[in-house]
């Protein structure tokens, strides 16, 4: 059986975009690999609301008691969260934007992390629900804040994904890239060259 890899992509600058320049480049050395398949959501296109009071509300109520419009709103966090379980492996290649992630993933990482459903509350701490897979970041920063106290985007990732039980998580950083040309096409040649190497083990 294939391994099942789901992209996510957030970046804004569409075809502009360096993180999905490196999303681009793994899907291309996954294309025609039998023994791999990939799913690709794009959230600038396919975009998520902000999690409202109603949406979060929905879930509190069981199925067969949720109203058609609970239904829909359900729905929303249901298909994502099957999306995610249905698949081995999780990658998203990820802009920084303002020391942060996008708030498109923000959105999508408030769908997945529910209690009860991909994590619940024991007396040990929390427990993640969402087990047997890895995540691999693809991270594309105009500055250099890998290591740094800058870099909080990785640590809240790394965090959200153990949350749910994804603890094996790979980084791919290509880093200044705003930082002159020749420092850029460095890191992006590096960083094509890490996503070759994953590949091979994914």
């Amino acid at each position: 059986m294939a391994t099942r890899i789901l992209l996510v992509t957030s970046s804004i600058l569409g075809e502009q975009g360096q993180s999905n320049a490196l999303a681009s480049h793994l899907r291309q050395r996954v294309a025609g690999r039998d023994e791999l398949s990939l799913t690709h959501r794009d959230l600038a296109v396919e975009s998520l609301p902000h999690l409202g009071l109603e949406e979060l509300s929905s879930w509190q109520v069981a199925a067969e008691q949720r109203s058609a419009e609970q239904q829909v709103l359900a729905e929303r966090s249901d298909s994502l969260i099957e999306e995610l379980r249905s698949h081995d492996v999780l990658v998203l290649a990820v802009p920084m934007y303002n020391f942060g992630i996008p708030s498109q993933l923000k959105a999508w990482f408030d769908r997945v992390m529910r209690a009860g459903v991909t994590f619940r509350y024991t007396e040990q701490g929390p427990r993640g629900l969402v087990e047997g897979k890895r995540a691999v970041l693809l991270a594309a920063r105009g500055g250099q804040y890998a290591g740094t106290e800058l870099d909080t985007q990785t640590p809240h990732l790394k965090a959200m994904l153990g949350m749910i039980g994804i603890g094996d998580v790979s980084v791919v950083f290509a880093e200044g890239l705003a930082m002159g040309e020749g420092r850029r096409d460095a890191a992006l040649k590096e960083a094509r060259q890490a996503i070759d190497a994953l590949v091979e083990t994914l």
